[in-house]
């Protein structure tokens, strides 16, 4: 198994806009051997977590939390951007620099009482993860952990996410 798996991210200069460093987790999803490794470690802290359900966010989080849900047998819920889920929904608002947006699950998708797991690609700011966090709390159900491949760590979101249940695989500070 890689040990490395920054090896296998791609820095791409000005995406989606000019000054941004996108990280790309292609390569990752490219390598059989290391999307494997990543799958098995995020898997991991899913299962020391004793999380009885995953919460894939959309869009990137729906490849890893899909991949880790099979590995360990588990339910995935999709936490997605408005209009994107055919029934009935419950969701949360969260402010952006500039304006807010909105997550959303099917309104039978969080349960109280129910540990879930939130996986994503990446966190960044964590403003996206933090709603989903506060989504979970909203239904009642309970935050096990957050696992993350990427964490973009100088834009502090780690902070936003209730203390010490965030993991990353690969960090850039």
């Amino acid at each position: 198994m890689p040990t490395d798996l920054s090896a296998y991210i791609r820095d791409v200069p000005d995406f989606p806009q000019p000054g941004i460093l996108f990280k790309d987790i292609t390569p990752l999803l490219a390598e059989p051997v290391a999307f494997a490794a990543a799958v098995e470690q995020l898997a991991a802290t899913v299962r020391d977590a004793a999380a009885e359900e995953i919460l894939g966010i959309e869009s990137r989080g729906f490849i890893f939390g899909a991949a880790v849900a099979v590995e360990l047998g588990l339910p995935l819920q999709l936490v997605r951007k408005p209009g994107k889920l055919p029934r009935t929904t419950t969701h949360v608002d969260y402010a952006l620099e500039y304006g807010v947006d909105r997550i959303e699950v099917h309104t039978d998708a969080v349960r109280p009482g129910i540990r879930y797991a939130i996986i994503d690609d990446l966190i960044a700011t964590g403003g996206t993860a933090a709603a989903t966090v506060e989504l979970v709390g909203r239904c009642g159900g309970q935050v096990a952990c957050c696992a993350f491949v990427i964490e973009l760590g100088f834009l502090g979101g780690r902070k936003k996410l209730p203390s010490g249940l965030v993991t990353s695989l690969i960090q850039y500070d």
